[in-house]
């Protein structure tokens, strides 16, 4: 059930868009709307632990240290 207020201001909101832009709002909210499943349960992976050898695995954490979570103050 949508609140009244809450269906109020979306429809205002959209009152305000362009056509091409309303038919984005429309695509997001069906695309909400439809039931997908999250993921994959963690039981279904468990056959995969393991599998990765230790130097890679050394690898990958040194790449994401490296290249993640760095802030550059010029990018903007």
């Amino acid at each position: 059930m949508l609140n009244v207020d809450l269906k109020t201001e979306i429809l205002e909101q959209l009152a305000g868009l362009g056509p091409h832009q309303q038919q984005k709002v429309l695509d997001f909210a069906r695309a909400l709307a439809i039931n997908r499943p999250i993921g994959t349960p963690g039981r279904n992976l468990l056959r995969f632990a393991g599998m990765i050898q230790s130097e890679d695995l050394e690898a990958m954490t040194q790449a994401i240290e490296e290249g993640c979570e760095q802030v550059d103050i010029d990018e903007w």
